[in-house]
């Protein structure tokens, strides 16, 4: 998905096959309303991912929050319920004049991430975290990628993995 080569589409012997049947994932999606048109990308990469590698449309299920703030929250709700083998976290971040950014961009990744490890259930991270518009809208189907994409292709791994590890 990165012309970078560094994002999860680069794929190296033994990881995961891009191949991968997703059959039967559940999968809900957390999108923040906020910075709309970036976030909606974010989303059509995600599920155009989850469809190519067999998620279907019924074993879908997108929860629009207000802000990326109001993200992890709704995520563990999700995680929680059962219902879902994955949640993807989808929203974007753009520096402002003031701290705010900052304390926002912190408090979002660590509660995906306290979310992720309290339920135990993969939350993916497709928040993204820039600098100006430009940034966040190359990394939203531009030339930089999507990271909706890559935050689905994630979640469908840590699903696979998971399994793979359980007795």
């Amino acid at each position: 998905m990165s012309p970078r080569g560094n994002s999860l589409s680069s794929q190296r012997p033994g990881d995961l096959d891009q191949s991968v049947d997703a059959t039967g994932m559940r999968v809900a999606l957390v999108v923040a309303r906020y910075n709309a048109a970036i976030c909606e990308r974010l989303l059509e990469g995600a599920l155009a991912c989850l469809q190519q590698h067999g998620v279907r449309q019924r074993d879908l299920q997108v929860v629009r929050v207000p802000g990326s703030f109001e993200i992890p929250l709704m995520a563990r709700k999700l995680a929680q319920s059962g219902s879902h083998d994955a949640v993807v976290c989808l929203g974007a971040l753009v520096r402002g004049d003031t701290l705010h950014y900052e304390i926002i961009a912190r408090e979002v990744s660590s509660g995906i991430a306290r979310a992720s490890l309290d339920s135990g259930v993969p939350i993916t991270f497709g928040v993204l975290i820039t600098e100006n518009h430009q940034q966040a809208e190359e990394r939203a189907g531009g030339k930089m990628g999507n990271r909706g994409a890559d935050a689905a292709l994630a979640a469908i791994e840590m699903v696979e993995l998971m399994r793979r590890l359980e007795p």
